[in-house]
Formats: structure tokens, sequence, C-alpha cells
């Protein structure tokens, strides 16, 4: 691929600026000396105003996804996609979250432009177990490990029964929740069936990945071991 369509692809500007970047030497090597739109060189020796080059399609980043932030492209408050460069809204094959994490919930959320991977991180036949922790309004009744791991539980609206579901009590209200599903507001219906409600939740890990350290509203790509641990077991 042409060096001024890899870079306008991903989301740096039009053909026509980038070719102005170009010809203003603002696209170089890592010694500092100015490439050229016909050069033939790897993506990983590319900077641009003296910054490396943003990686290549396949990309998967992990965010930990602040309170009040909706994975959407378009709506009327603040979006995931405010967190990242306004370029990254621009890459071509287009950047999507796996899966959605509602305004009210906090935690692990990813971004890919791989269709493919995304498709099979978040179907349920890849049992890629999505881990929570939930504080309650109510203490715990004892039952709801069982109830969740059941198979048998049916949410309000649906006809057909969740998978089952692994609960980690934590203290008498605060609960750890690992599902391999993905229905619309499951956790909170989950308890909600059980008799509780759901006051706080936040996505610890998505299979073997976990959030860790990541501050609120930071974002990083993931390393092609880190994507593999997606498909690990989930932590305990």
């Amino acid at each position: 691929m042409k060096l001024v369509k890899l870079i306008a692809n991903l989301g740096y500007g039009s053909r026509k600026e980038v070719a102005l970047m170009f010809r203003e030497g603002r696209i170089a090597d890592p010694d500092g000396e100015v490439l050229y739109a016909d050069d033939k060189v790897p993506h990983e020796h590319i900077r641009i105003d003296g910054e490396p080059l943003d990686p290549p399609a396949g990309i998967v980043l992990m965010m930990h996804k602040p309170l009040g932030a909706t994975c959407s492209r378009k709506d009327q408050g603040r979006v995931v996609y405010d967190l990242l460069p306004p370029r990254y809204r621009r890459r071509d094959p287009a950047l999507s979250t796996v899966g959605r994490l509602d305004r009210d919930t906090s935690g692990l959320l990813l971004f890919t432009d791989d269709g493919a991977l995304l498709h099979r991180i978040i179907s349920p036949r890849a049992q890629v177990a999505k881990v929570y922790e939930a504080t309650l309004a109510s203490d715990l009744r004892g039952d709801e490990g069982e109830l969740f791991a059941s198979g048998t539980l049916m949410l309000e609206s649906e006809t057909t029964p969740l998978a089952p579901a692994q609960l980690q009590v934590l203290a008498p209200r605060t609960a750890r929740l690992a599902v391999t599903e993905g229905r619309y507001h499951q956790v909170r219906r989950m308890f909600a069936a059980a008799g509780n409600h759901v006051e706080t939740l936040h996505r610890v890990s998505v299979g073997g990945l976990a959030l860790g350290d990541l501050p609120a509203g930071a974002w990083r790509p993931l390393a092609a071991d880190e994507v593999a641990g997606i498909f690990l077991p989930a932590l305990p």
C-alpha cells in the first residue's frame, strides 16, 4: 500500500492533506530523514511530527471506560470515542467497540477494526467470560450463586434462559459475576431477578485479559499475546 493511502486510512487526514504533509517534510524516519510518498519503509519506521505512526489495521485497544460515557459514535452526551485521538474516528476500516458497556457501567472496554475478531469475542460459542464487580442495594440472600449457575434463569420479556454464570461473593453487598453472554443490561437484570438492585457495576476482565491499574479514561493498544489472552479462562 502506498504511504499516502496508508496514512490517510489511519485517519491522519485526506489523501490530499497527507500529500501536503509529505511536501512539508512532516513525515520522516526514526533518524529524522524526510520520507517521500513513493518510499517503501516498514510501518514502524514512519514518524509524523516525530511521533510513531498509529498501529496498522488489525488493531485492538483496551480502555478503562469511565462512568458517564456511552459506547456510541453519536450521542448528545460524552461518548467513548471522545477519549481517543480524533483521527481514530476516521480510520478505515472503522474502529468499533467490542460489545457495549452502558453509561452507568465502568471498566474494561475493547475496540477493534477486525470484524472477524470482534464477532469471535462476543459470540456465546466462544465462551469468553466477562467478569463484573457489583455493589448491591441489599445484602445477598445466599442462593444467588445457585440460581445464576442453574442455566434456567429467565429474564423478564425473554424466552430463552440464561447460560450458567458464576458468582463469587466478596462481601454481604458486593459480588463478582462472570457471564458468557452479552444480553441487554444482563448483570443488572440478573440481580433484579434475584430481588436485588445493582448500585455500581464495573467490568474487571474479559477472558484472561484484566483491566489492571489502567486509570479511568485511559487506553492503550494490546500486544498480540494480550489479544490471545482474551480467549484464555477468566481470571479468578
